[in-house]
């Protein structure tokens, strides 16, 4: 289940996106009094964070997570950990709280994936808020189509899920730990950012079954994930 918002260019999606979910936020904080959001990683997300940095919202009563992380130390290029703090936790957004998948400090070697997941479940709280990227083969999060775990369900297998699990891309470099399809399901706000005429290809071939070609579809198609699609021109 999806609802689809159309925007003319990225900046004006990646505006209507920091609106909407820092309006989410604001729910969880009315309703709790604190808030955890789970992000993605990747380049197209920076605007986005930019803008949602600067929401006036109470960020010391906010955790901020991610949906999924490389396994390569938190000072490495292409961390997610690293880019969510230079673009996320500043402005207002300084005084939240950061909920770590990837202990500093680790050099490659030192971490294992088995370390990491246990790690990462150590200090993991299930989102309220959860912003999904999409790439061009499908996958969301680091559910990859030919990663092992899907092909023998261990990530999608809603019946004994383990919230976090290790993921092996085929498709893209490092190894992942990454939420998995039933950690989705229990957040009750869900969005998928998109951008292009290429990506909107591959989402309206996701968007048709719910199958592991495209795991994108796995969320789409999931009865009790109701997810604000956002697409940029």
């Amino acid at each position: 289940m999806f609802v689809w918002h159309e925007q003319e260019n990225a900046a004006t999606a990646a505006q209507a996106l920091a609106d909407a979910v820092a309006a989410a936020l604001q729910t969880a904080l009315n309703e709790k009094g604190h808030a955890v959001l789970a992000v993605s990683g990747g380049r197209s997300p920076i605007a986005f964070f930019e803008a949602l940095s600067q929401k006036d919202l109470n960020w010391q009563n906010i955790g901020i997570t991610l949906v999924d992380e490389r396994i390569v130390p938190t000072t490495h290029a292409d961390s997610n950990t690293g880019l969510v703090r230079e673009y996320l936790l500043k402005n207002n957004a300084t005084i939240a709280t950061w909920i770590p998948v990837i202990e500093d400090g680790k050099s490659e070697t030192e971490l294992q994936p088995e370390v990491v997941v246990a790690y990462a479940l150590k200090h993991y709280k299930q989102p309220d808020v959860l912003v999904l990227g999409m790439g061009s083969d499908g996958h969301t999060a680091s559910l990859f189509p030919q990663a092992p775990q899907l092909q023998v369900q261990a990530a999608i297998n809603e019946a004994d899920d383990p919230t976090l699990i290790h993921t092996t891309p085929v498709t893209a470099p490092h190894e992942r730990v990454s939420m998995t399809l039933g950690a989705i399901a229990k957040t009750p706000n869900v969005f998928l950012a998109i951008q292009g005429a290429e990506k909107k290809a591959v989402f309206d071939k996701a968007a048709a079954r719910a199958d592991t070609e495209y795991p994108t579809s796995l969320i789409l198609n999931h009865q009790g994930i109701n997810c604000h699609v956002y697409y940029a021109h």
